[in-house]
């Protein structure tokens, strides 16, 4: 885990060399803050971190301050329905396919049967691409051609997955952007025919955070929570972008459980998000 960890953090572990080249067993709040702004923590949650430690700080310090922006009552949503039904969420580019790839064979690994649903009718590279993923996965998928009802792909997958005894059903949904309101009541629809496919569906709505975009993600995930209710985030391509302290900003503002990290562009590529772990990591380049 810290391995992986380090891996992906590579590029805000050296923006924070920059700043402290030196690991010492105290660093003055000065530079602690330097390091949480480099890294793209916010600044008003930087100085509300700032307030309650010394002008010389440790790394115990430093650990409690930053583990507690995580210490926020979440539930990680699970489901003993069968099938479990996800609707994975965001814009264009967040890495939306490739993660429903790294879930799909996550849940593979675990002895689960999955189903895939083509719901972004939106884009033809979408409902290609995600094919392509199914055909390497060996999975089965519910797809149409560009332009048709997405709700009845929604349909169509869950239904398929009750006849045949699926575990697991993973819905793409259309990536525009969340001002949009076409996009808006599409996803609101696309639930309601879920729910009418199976109760309680779908049961989890994943929200796709782009790494690189740092807190400035944020108001696309509030937007997105506002329109439909999120129950999860996963960040991707973290190991491309130096704001790897977005992650603060991100807990801090949405309180909203984070379930994985994506490392990479495999499918095994897809690693759980433990807040000490990553806590760690970073306090890593900091301290002796």
């Amino acid at each position: 885990m810290f391995n992986f960890l380090k891996r992906v953090l590579g590029k805000t572990n050296e923006a924070i060399k920059d700043i402290a080249p030196i690991k010492r067993k105290v660093i003055p709040k000065e530079d602690f803050e330097d390091i949480l702004l480099e890294a793209d923590v916010n600044y008003d949650l930087v100085e509300r971190l700032l307030e309650s430690l010394p002008k010389k700080i440790n790394r115990i310090q430093a650990f409690n301050s930053l583990i507690s922006i995580f210490q926020y009552d979440v539930e990680f949503k699970e489901s003993t329905s069968k099938p479990f039904v996800e609707m994975i969420i965001g814009v264009n580019g967040a890495g939306k396919t490739t993660t429903i790839s790294k879930l799909a064979y996550r849940y593979q690994q675990e002895g689960k049967k999955v189903i895939l649903g083509a719901g972004d009718t939106f884009r033809a590279a979408a409902i290609e691409q995600l094919s392509r993923w199914a055909d390497k996965l060996n999975i089965p998928i519910v797809a149409t051609k560009q332009g048709n009802d997405p709700s009845a792909v929604v349909f169509d997958t869950i239904t398929s997955a009750k006849a045949k005894e699926f575990d697991n059903v993973i819905i793409d949904t259309a990536g525009r952007l969340h001002t949009q309101t076409n996009l808006s009541e599409e996803l609101k629809k696309m639930i309601r025919i879920a729910q009418k496919a199976q109760e309680g569906a779908p049961h989890r709505k994943m929200l796709i955070l782009d790494g690189t975009q740092g807190s400035s993600s944020i108001n696309q995930a509030k937007a997105f929570d506002d329109m439909i209710g999120i129950d999860g985030i996963i960040i991707t391509k973290l190991d491309g972008t130096a704001k790897g302290g977005s992650l603060f900003s991100i807990a801090d503002e949405l309180k909203l459980p984070i379930f994985y990290i994506g490392t990479g562009e495999q499918p095994k590529d897809l690693i759980v998000f433990k807040a000490n772990a990553y806590v760690n990591t970073i306090l890593d380049e900091i301290f002796i």
